[in-house]
């Protein structure tokens, strides 16, 4: 598989978006309040991931 570099970025950005989703429902699907702050934690650095991979997807579709 030979990806160009927009082709991984954008990967990882729908990845991060997934996790995102992920953490944010499992968060409200636990009844253990550890957990779901822990959830709700990573779900907030996923969407920092995000957000940095999609000013660089921006970057390479702009090039």
């Amino acid at each position: 598989m030979n990806l160009e570099t927009r082709d991984m970025i954008v990967k990882k950005l729908l990845d991060a978006q997934e996790a995102v989703r992920d953490f944010e429902m499992f968060s409200k699907h636990t009844k253990d309040e550890e957990v779901a702050r822990a959830f709700k934690h990573f779900a907030e650095e996923c969407g920092t991931q995000a957000h940095e991979l999609q000013r660089l997807a921006d970057k390479y579709r702009s090039n």
